[in-house]
């Protein structure tokens, strides 16, 4: 359940940044690159500070 949520968090805002970037700002792109990034670095040190975050609230596997 919890590799659900982060990804669709993870979706949504780089969707969101996207559609703020076109039709707001070119500058929300850095909010993509940092979603991307964090990705990146979850994906090599197997640590995510949003799986963290819904382990305490108590979202089960």
């Amino acid at each position: 359940m919890k590799n659900r949520i982060i990804r669709a968090v993870a979706g949504s805002f780089i969707l969101l940044s996207l559609l703020l970037a076109i039709y707001v700002n070119q500058n929300f792109l850095w909010f993509t690159a940092f979603v991307g990034a964090n990705l990146l670095q979850s994906s090599i040190t197997k640590w995510c500070l949003l799986e963290d975050i819904l382990t305490k609230l108590g979202v089960k596997d």
